[in-house]
């Protein structure tokens, strides 16, 4: 994608998303091999694709929970419109962009296909948030942020089965339970849950699903976003059960900028400072735990 013509500013040391944490006045703070002193994250020092705006990419349409509150006339966006400050991205966008310094009307979403948000080259956004998980490879092409949410695998089940009450581990000790071949998720359940009956392994998601509505399963394991949509999208009679304890590495969403993004140590700062006065761990409660209703369950 083309660039917008970038406005020259103060130069500040490039980073990478490993972080930027803590650090006030004249402090520097380290991102790898390279430093970004404190007062170079002022908003008038920030190096934008355009002047005195955040520019936020994100899919469209915009899907619940990471988006509500419908859309507004004239938007281009569908399902839902990301400038209503309502879903857990949403709302952590604009807590971020607070913490930037920047206003609410000084946030401007466009749309940007996932595929775009992890290409290598210069892009027309400052950051893009789509629940974009992290990988190496990924890595390589753009520059990843800190952490702005753990993604877990995900039990569905359908409403009138016992299963739908699951609470622990022990509760899915007799289950009859799907995945994908060559998943994590498949892993997991014979690592972690050890039920007495083998997993059922389908060859595609649609498979996993069609076993689920007919009942040739109890319940299907997958990660968060794909379970919620096909809890509250795809199938009527369908309950997200909750998310599964994280065991071994954990995977999470990042921001994704041009590689080499002198704005990454500063957004990561934000997200530093938004989880240390607990309002990341606020909205997740607000958007994910308690209205899309996934709950933890325990090992």
């Amino acid at each position: 994608m083309r660039r917008a013509a970038a406005i020259t500013l103060l130069a500040v040391l490039a980073g990478i998303a490993a972080g930027c944490g803590g650090g006030g006045g004249g402090s520097s703070t380290s991102t790898g091999s390279k430093t970004t002193s404190a007062s170079s994250c002022t908003k008038k020092q920030l190096k934008l694709v355009s002047a005195n705006t955040l520019t936020i990419g994100t899919g469209n349409p915009a899907y619940a929970p990471w988006y509500e509150g419908g859309t507004k006339k004239g938007s281009v966006f569908k399902v839902n419109d990301p400038t209503t400050g309502q879903g857990y991205e949403s709302a952590v966008a604009y807590a971020l962009a607070k913490e930037l310094g920047f206003t609410k009307s000084q946030v401007k979403w466009v749309p940007v296909a996932f595929n775009l948000t992890f290409k290598p080259g210069p892009k027309d956004f400052d950051f893009a948030m789509q629940q974009i998980s992290y990988n190496p490879q990924r890595a390589k092409a753009v520059t990843f942020s800190k952490p702005y949410f753990n993604n877990e695998q995900s039990l569905v089940a359908l409403k009138d089965k016992p299963i739908a009450k699951a609470t622990s581990f022990s509760d899915l000790k007799d289950a009859k339970l799907g995945v994908v071949v060559g998943t994590t998720s498949y892993d997991y359940i014979n690592d972690n849950i050890k039920p007495t009956n083998k997993p059922l392994v389908y060859d595609t998601l649609d498979a996993n699903v069609a076993a689920l509505k007919v009942g040739q399963i109890d319940g299907l394991v997958t990660d968060f976003p794909t379970a919620y949509y096909i809890a509250n999208v795809q199938l009527s009679n369908a309950t997200l059960v909750g998310r599964l304890p994280t065991i071994g590495k954990q995977e999470y969403f990042g921001l994704t900028f041009e590689k080499g993004s002198p704005l990454a140590p500063c957004v990561n700062k934000a997200i530093e400072a938004l989880k240390q006065d607990g309002k990341i761990q606020k909205l997740e409660q607000q958007w994910i735990t308690s209205k899309a209703h996934a709950p933890q369950i325990h090992q």
